[in-house]
């Protein structure tokens, strides 16, 4: 059965009868080792590029922490060197005020910066890696300058 028809089946929107009639190639099943099966991630909380980027060292990783126990991922992922996003949309005041002190002191201990993304969302670099802001570029003159 595939795994539409099973989600339709749990929430009750369908009869569980093992019917597949309508059952379409499209929302197949792909197991391990295919080609579809491998490009999900399966920890939503920590995603990193795919293999051939790391392999070159290209990697960004995006974390969503529950609490302040998530902190030490967040920090042994900055250790290594690969940048960090943190969004701290689902977490408690209190909790997400504890990350982002720890994540403060995480980039002034290691040399790197840390930057306001936007609302509860802020970006960990290294200090190998420069952030380029579109806004500073932008003179007086700009695009939308209609003078």
């Amino acid at each position: 059965m595939g795994s539409v028809r099973r989600a339709s089946a749990w929430l009750g929107l369908v009869d569980d009868n093992g019917d597949e009639s309508y059952y379409d190639e499209e929302y197949a099943d792909y197991g391990e080792g295919s080609e579809r099966g491998d490009a999900w991630v399966t920890d939503p909380r920590v995603q990193v590029a795919s293999e051939t980027a790391e392999d070159q060292g290209r990697q960004i990783a995006t974390v969503t922490p529950d609490g302040f126990r998530d902190a030490r991922g967040i920090g042994e992922l900055f250790r290594k060197g690969v940048p960090v996003i943190v969004n701290l949309t689902g977490m408690e005041s209190s909790d997400a005020k504890r990350v982002v002190d720890f994540a403060a002191g995480l980039t002034f201990g290691l040399r790197g910066s840390i930057e306001r993304i936007a609302t509860r969302v802020f970006l960990l670099t290294p200090a190998d890696y420069m952030v380029l802001n579109a806004e500073s570029k932008r003179g007086a003159d700009g695009f939308f300058n209609q003078n």
